[in-house]
């Protein structure tokens, strides 16, 4: 298996502008060996070659392309026509980049499959935000999947990877093995939502504050019997009923949070893991809870992805949400599968979340240490939650 850089200029219709460049790195099932820029085959042109068919040396010719030189106007002429005869377009700008020190790109992490990052809401606003601020620095985005188990790149292909800041998009890993590659390397390191450690610069959410108030808000409606639809506690693709063997290993700080501040209001409740963040698991997760003849009164889902796959289980049960069950969730996203039906939710910044991360990564290329930033969320109750019937 080899690996290929290749541009692509996003068509997904939530991000709102075509204004950056994101580079995946994918792999390919084929013999050739990686190579930076197009597939231009064995007998690629050089800066050697063009220099001597115009009759000039490869410094002269490196400075009629570069155009910061006394070269003479014929002299630059002459190189140009010769690159264009042999099909030459010019140094490879990575090469240069690195000679300079840059290599331009920064690195953004996706927990999970690359596919994810353009399936959930919240991830798509993020790198629009993040892309956004880095516009005007003309550095392009290099997608890198975390999840291992679909074909991510391994430790020692990242450690070849020219990056020159790394941004953990969606909630790293507190023990990801590419954070701590990135800090041995001295890449600098952003993260969205964690991990929160000393030598990386952190923006998050008040995760704890705003599933505490979510919490207190359907305990003020009376109910007593709560489940939570959980995110994933670690990307290993394992979902149902969470234990204590599995709550002592949960590896992220937002899943924690959520599901720490939820039961510090409710005492311990049952929890069913999704393995991934969207709707689909959310509706088994959403089966699995309701399953059984003391069902809870209310469903607590750690996003509104979730959330909707919990109102879908419950109405293809027969519940009514809110009469016969209340759901919530987290986020703030648009959730059009409801119809008319606005979900109760907790609203993050999302884009701005991106933002700043974007503003971050551009101080760190600066040579400076940006602060960490702690955003505030807010509750919106919406209908989907209500008393809980009466027995």
């Amino acid at each position: 298996m080899a690996a290929v850089w290749f541009t692509w200029i996003p068509r997904v219709e939530s991000i709102r502008s075509n204004r950056f460049d994101i580079l995946l790195w994918t792999r390919i099932g084929c013999n050739r060996e990686f190579r930076r820029g197009s597939d231009v085959g064995e007998h690629r042109a050089t800066l050697a070659a063009v220099a001597a068919r115009a009759g000039v040396s490869p410094s002269t010719a490196s400075l009629a392309f570069s155009g910061s030189g006394p070269v003479a106007d014929a002299t630059r002429e002459r190189v140009l026509a010769a690159a264009r005869d042999l099909g030459y377009a010019g140094p490879d700008p990575l090469a240069r980049s690195l000679r300079r020190g840059r290599s331009g790109i920064v690195g953004a992490v996706i927990g999970e499959r690359l596919l994810y990052a353009f399936r959930d809401p919240v991830a798509v606003a993020l790198l629009d935000g993040i892309a956004e601020a880095l516009s005007p620095s003309g550095t392009g985005l290099l997608l890198l999947s975390g999840d291992a188990q679909h074909g991510s790149p391994t430790t020692e292909q990242v450690s070849r990877m020219p990056v020159d800041v790394a941004v953990f998009a969606t909630c790293g890993r507190d023990d990801d093995p590419l954070l701590d590659l990135f800090l041995r390397r001295g890449v600098p390191v952003v993260a969205v939502d964690g991990p929160d450690r000393p030598d990386v610069t952190v923006v998050d959410i008040d995760d704890y504050g705003g599933a505490a108030e979510l919490a207190r808000h359907v305990a003020s409606l009376g109910h007593h019997r709560v489940a939570v639809a959980a995110l994933p506690l670690r990307l290993d693709g394992r979902s149902g009923r969470v234990d204590d063997a599995r709550r002592a290993i949960v590896g992220f700080a937002d899943c924690r949070a959520r599901l720490a501040a939820t039961e510090d209001v409710f005492g311990p409740v049952p929890v069913a893991e999704a393995p991934s963040n969207v709707v689909e698991e959310g509706e088994r997760a959403g089966r699995l809870l309701l399953a059984g003849p003391d069902r809870p009164t209310a469903i607590v889902a750690q996003s509104d992805l979730l959330a909707v796959g919990v109102i879908r289980a419950a109405e293809a049960l027969g519940l009514r949400v809110p009469q016969d069950l209340t759901v919530v969730g987290y986020d703030g996203i648009d959730t059009p599968w409801l119809g008319e039906r606005l979900l109760t939710t907790v609203v993050q910044p999302i884009a701005e979340k991106g933002r700043l991360t974007g503003r971050m990564v551009t101080e760190l290329l600066a040579g400076q240490r940006p602060a960490n930033v702690h955003l505030p969320v807010r509750l919106r109750v919406g209908t989907t939650s209500a008393p809980p019937p009466s027995r």
